[in-house]
Order: structure tokens, then sequence, then C-alpha cells
């Protein structure tokens, strides 16, 4: 039984066995045919329009004409991926480096290009800019031995002397305190031709009179600035003063200011109103500045009355104040210096001006708080009259008008025109009145509030892209090039920087400038179709938001980027956020520069379109045989 048990799974072994032996047969066999027909069929789409040698293949083939016939090439390529990109020589647009005579170039206050023009009220040294086939399509190079500025507030006594390589101030102002020579830099002791003992002292004097220290004066204007001492040591009294000075034969006042880490611009007083809003300043001041306040029936006075807010001071020292003592070192005499200083306040009273004091070397008087007076006596002071055309806020290239520019209605006279502001430093982010009396449309209290609270998280992004912005006292001087309403700066305000903000007039958007101010910051109007009026180098770090798409059918981009680079100091870097594809296109740009740049995600996250482009100048300059030439 136990033999015949075996039988019968010996019999299904072999069995198994020959299934399995057939199955692999007909595996083989059918792959051998899959294979055969394969080649066969790309033997067949190899050889292009002769498909087959039968006869009824050859049949059709001559009855269709040639020319009917179409190969049809498939495409195994991916397209869900970009194309290769370029070369490096194609992608990159090439900016050649400038001539080093250019290397202190200021394309609106060329010196030659300024001598074709009036000089009747200094309208020569105005802003006149090139025309279009004018423009340098070259870089600014830096002169030889350039160096990174002194960090702040270091900067504010000193300069490296390769940075800004004129001695003519040492010399011109050797007596009055300006700036000295020793080694390899410039010292700035402080000095002013008013203020021989020191700006500090100095500002001592003017406290002594007006209150400084309570925080009701936080702006402050400084015309025919010098090398800006006023507002350098103003700054430790969290006074921000915006200086300026022309381009005339006191070489580099301006520049020098800038390399000192102070805010300053290039600028004259002249036939046009200058670049800022209506009642931006809380105090305007002039040291010997040596403009005519009392000639042109009183038109630079009218200005300063413009922009002063309501209850502003001004301040005058130098010619013709306390001429009793120093006319015989002005060179003038006793009845010119008396007739002058009587055009001046005849012209402070026909704009309303209380004279507060005069003690010693300085004069001040204040502006009234609202218009109701003013326009009452327009029957005694019949010049110069209110104006009723031009809007208020409206300074670029805006020609200057001997009339008053009316303060915004008041129901009352102890009412302060155009809203009380608040004290420093609650003023920063205290609703701005120019907003809570809905004089800007559109623009509301709760979009101030929440504009403010998206800046400091912009901020605080932008500084883990940017370590050198992170980096306490890397960076001085910044430039927001599209401020809006000054978010950018006010979530710096506590590190030692400033922030020179711009509200391009070429924008359509309502002018918010005069918010900046109200604020407790500085700023300016610009058209980024043509240059700042600033020297080359003169900032650390540029910002722009959608700056580039606003300007794309204005003017051409790489003229935006180019003047960039002109302003902008080796080494240091620009943040711009705008649509990816101007990013693109502006990275591409950059990248024939000798910039290092990258694209980053917005800070919301890799789905927003706007995205963060951030970039560094690299470190050039001239060669040491052209810097000498």
């Amino acid at each position: 039984m136990a033999a015949m048990a075996c039988v019968p799974r010996r019999l299904s072994q072999i069995t198994l066995f020959n299934t399995k032996n057939l199955t692999l047969y007909h595996i083989t066999l059918v792959v051998i045919l899959c294979t055969t027909f394969y080649l066969i069929g790309i033997w067949q789409h190899s050889v292009g329009t002769t498909f087959s040698s039968s006869s009824a293949t050859a049949a059709f083939l001559s009855s269709v004409p040639c020319s009917s016939l179409k190969t049809t090439q498939l495409d195994f390529l991916p397209h869900n991926l970009p194309p290769d990109p370029p070369s490096e020589t194609a992608r990159a647009a090439q900016f050649p480096p400038c001539d080093p005579s250019f290397s202190e170039y200021t394309p609106c206050e060329d010196v030659q290009r300024s001598l074709k023009f009036d000089r009747d009220m200094l309208i020569y040294r105005e802003r006149h800019c090139p025309e279009k086939d004018e423009l340098l399509k070259c870089r600014i190079p830096a002169p030889y031995g350039y160096k990174v500025p002194f960090r702040w507030p270091q900067g504010r006594e000193f300069a490296w002397f390769a940075n800004v390589p004129h001695k003519e101030l040492t010399v011109e102002k050797k007596n009055q305190n300006w700036i000295k020579v020793e080694g390899d830099r410039f010292r700035f002791p402080g000095g002013g031709t008013m203020f021989p003992h020191g700006a500090d002292a100095y500002i001592d004097d003017i406290d002594k009179l007006i209150n400084l220290r309570d925080g009701s004066i936080r702006t402050a204007i400084d015309t025919g600035c010098g090398v800006a001492s006023w507002g350098a040591y103003l700054l430790s009294r969290n006074i921000l003063a915006m200086s300026f000075a022309p381009r005339d034969t006191h070489e580099a006042q301006v520049q020098f200011a800038l390399e000192r880490g102070v805010p300053a611009m290039i600028g004259v007083m002249a036939s046009i109103r200058l670049p800022y809003p209506s009642r931006a300043f809380d105090m305007a001041h002039c040291s010997r500045c040596l403009i005519p306040w009392g000639l042109y029936d009183g038109l630079y006075l009218i200005e300063v009355d413009r922009v002063l807010r309501p209850g502003g001071y001004w301040i005058l020292s130098g010619p013709p104040i306390n001429w009793q003592k120093h006319w015989k070192g002005w060179n003038r005499t006793t009845d010119d210096l008396k007739s002058e200083q009587s055009r001046i306040e005849t012209v402070a009273k026909s704009l309303c001006w209380k004279k507060l004091v005069q003690k010693d070397d300085l004069a001040i008087w204040q502006k009234p708080t609202n218009h109701v007076h003013c326009k009452a006596n327009r029957k005694v002071f019949k010049r110069p009259p209110i104006c009723h055309t031009q809007n208020p806020d409206m300074a670029w290239y805006t020609k200057l008008e001997t009339c008053l520019t009316p303060l915004p209605h008041v129901s009352n006279i102890k009412e302060i025109a155009g809203g009380q502001l608040a004290k420093w430093p609650q003023r920063l982010n205290a609703i701005p009145p120019r907003i809570s009396s809905g004089s800007l449309p559109g623009i509301t209290e709760t979009i101030f509030v929440e504009n403010s609270e998206l800046w400091k998280k912009r901020v605080e992004y932008y500084k883990t892209i940017d370590h050198q912005l992170a980096e306490t006292g890397r960076y001085r001087n910044l430039l927001d090039m599209n401020t809006y309403l000054g978010g950018f700066a006010a979530a710096l305000v506590d590190d030692p920087v400033w922030v020179m903000s711009i509200v391009p007039v070429e924008a359509d958007q309502i002018n918010t400038l005069g918010v900046v101010y109200e604020r407790g910051l500085i700023g300016t109007y610009q058209n980024w179709c043509e240059a700042m009026s600033t020297y080359p180098r003169t900032y650390d770090f540029i910002h722009g938001d959608a700056i580039f798409s606003l300007y794309k059918d204005r003017c051409e981009m790489e003229d935006i980027v180019l003047e960039m680079d002109r302003i902008l100091r080796p080494e240091s870097s620009v943040i711009i956020r705008d649509d990816v594809d101007v990013l693109m296109k502006l990275k591409n740009m950059m990248d024939g520069m000798q910039w290092d740049g990258r694209i980053v995600d917005h800070e919301d996250g890799p789905h927003e379109r706007t995205k963060i482009l951030f970039a560094v100048k690299q470190y050039w300059v001239a060669s040491p045989l052209s810097q000498n030439q």
C-alpha cells in the first residue's frame, strides 16, 4: 500500500514539470515574436517614406504626389521644464566702467552743462538733467584706495581722504574749524563759520532760546549747510535735519556730509520750490548761508514759510544779525547791513511771523499756528497776497511765486492749522493729521496702522536675507525709492541709521510725502527717470518696492539701475521687491554690473508672484595710474 501510495505523487510531479516547460516555451516564443515585430516597426519608421516593398504599398505611393506627404517626427522631450538658459555672455547686459574723470559725476548738476543757463537768481545751479541721448551707459568708478566709511558715530568726526580726495575746504575754511586733514583721513571738529566753538555749543545756545529737548521739534532744514555739522550734532538730540547746499566752488560740501553719515542733498534756493511738501519742517536754519532773504520781494522767505509747519521756527545767524559787532569782518558798511536787516524784518512781518528773540549772533522768528489774523491783515500788508492756484505740496520743478501759501482752514483762533502733531517719539506711530483729517482720499487710519505693522514684518524678514542690514552699525545712509507712508523708515527707527524716503513724482498715487514728515521722518520728491541730486557712493543700502513696475513704460530700466549703481557704495546692497518677471530681467541686468544677486521668496511664502531681489555691489575702483592722471 505504501508503494502504491507513491505512484500518484510521482505522476503529478512529472505532469507539473511538463506544464512548466510548456509555459516557459510559450513565454519565450511570445517574447521573440514581440521583439521581432518591434524591431520591424522601428525599421519601417526609420526609412522615412519608404514603408514597404510590397506592390500594394508601391501603388499607393505612386498615386500620391510627393508634396502632399508629411513625415511626422515624434517629440519625446519633456515640456514641463524651462528651456536651457542662454550662455552667460548672451544673458548678461554689459556696462563698462566710465572714465575715472567721472568719479564724482552728478548728472543733473553738471558744472559744464550749468554754464548754459542764466546766472541770475542762481538758476544755473538748479537741476538741469541730461537729455536721453546724453545719458552715460557706463558705471561710475570709485577713486583708487576707496574704503568703507567709518561707522556711526565715529563717522561724524572722520572720513577717509581717499574717498573724497579734496583739500580745498581745509584751506578756504582753515580758520573756521570746518575740516582738517590728519594723515589718511579728514577730521570734522564740528565747527562752522558762525560757531567757531563747535556745533554742540552753538546748538546749546539755541536750546536756551527755544526748547529742543521736549520732542516738539523733530524735523529741521538747514539751508546752505556747509559740511552739515549743525545737522550732525542735532542727531544726538533726536532731531533729524535735511541739509542742502549747491554744488559750487566749495567743493564736495554735500559729499562730505553724506560721507560722515549725515542726511544731505545737493540743492539751492533759486527759482523753483524746494523738493519738499508744505508744512514739513519744525525748524529752518541759516548760518551765514549767503541767501539774499530780503530781495526778490521776499521770495525765499516765502518759500521757507511754505515748508515750515504752523508754529515752526526760523533761525538766522550771520549777516546781518549782530552787524554792529561783525561789520568790519564782513567787509560791508553799517548802512548796507542795517538796510538788509530792515528788509528781512519787513518780509517776516508780512508773513505774520513773530520775532521771538535776538541774542548775540542768533535771531529766531516763529510762524503763526494758523492764518486767521494773517488773512485779516492783508489790508495792511498788500504783499504777499494769498496764493490761490498752486497745490502747496507740488514741489518738483514748480516755480516759486511771491504769494503766501495758505494754511488749512481752522474754526477758531486757538486751533492749529492742519492738526496738532504729537511729540517725538509718539509722533512716529500716531495717526498723522493728513490722514485723520481725511485729506488723503482712500487712506484711512486703519490702513495706516496695518501698513506700519506690515513693514515691521517685512524689515524683520529683510534682515534674515541681508546680514549686513541686520548688523548694527554696518549701514548708515539708507534710501527708500518708493516710500508710500514711510513704513520702511519707521521700522528701522531704533537702528543707528537714517532713511531718505522718496515719493516718486510720476507715481499714480496720492502725494504722501507730507505724511512722512508728520511722522517725524524725512524725504524728498524724485523722478527716477532722472538722476538724484546726490554725489556718487553716498548710500549704503537702497530699497525699492515695485519701483520698476511703476516706471515700466516711463523710461529704460537700465538707466534706473545705472543710477542706483552710481549712488550706491561698493560692498553695499539693495533689496528690490517686485513681480517675479520684472526681477528676472533686473537680475540679468545686474549680473552685467558686477553685482552679486539672488531672488528669494516673498515673506509670505513661495506662492506669491511678488519676489525679493537681494544684491550686493562688488568692490572695484579706478586704477592707480588713471587716478594720478
